[in-house]
């Protein structure tokens, strides 16, 4: 069974950023997300024992923090399976935030499920699954956009089954 955890990015689509980004790259074929946006903390290709995967977001999740993390970076990279990803991205990953993601990614690889990809802090905003599609002309275009780092408070953690129901959800206080 795949799973994922998530911690959930209040961002708009209507954002004048995003705005702008939509504007940049209106001759490229992306599939823009609409609403939706979270950066995934792990994604289990194979879960196994899933009590005792329940059980590690419960020990890491139950009393963790909110993070502050600021996005100063609009960006595009290409995925294992040669898609490529127009995200909202940070230089500067919070020291808390990495400690708590490799912690729960390394008791989950302890139950013998199976996680294929490292961790990119990366907010997901359009796909471009047309091979003719340059990265590089994608990149070069998101450069040129004027973007203003800001920060967000992010709270809210879920575990869900791929495309299915949720399995844990937590408010980080």
């Amino acid at each position: 069974m795949k799973t994922y955890l998530e911690i959930k990015v209040p961002i708009y689509y209507s954002a004048p950023w995003f705005y702008e980004l939509r504007k940049a790259l209106k001759d490229m074929p992306v599939l823009w997300q609409k609403g939706y946006y979270h950066i995934t903390i792990a994604f289990i290709d194979d879960t196994q024992h899933l009590p005792d995967v329940e059980t590690i977001m419960h020990k890491y999740l139950d009393h963790a923090h909110p993070v502050n993390i600021t996005f100063d970076k609009l960006d595009v990279f290409t995925a294992g399976n040669g898609m490529k990803i127009v995200h909202l991205g940070t230089n500067n990953i919070p020291k808390g935030f990495q400690t708590l993601v490799d912690d729960i990614r390394r008791d989950i690889s302890c139950t013998n499920s199976n996680i294929q990809s490292d961790f990119k802090l990366h907010v997901t905003l359009g796909r471009i699954s047309e091979p003719e599609a340059s990265i590089d002309d994608v990149g070069f275009l998101i450069d040129e956009i004027d973007f203003m780092p800001f920060t967000l408070s992010l709270n809210e953690v879920e575990y869900r089954v791929f495309r299915g129901r949720s399995i844990y959800k937590s408010t980080l206080k």
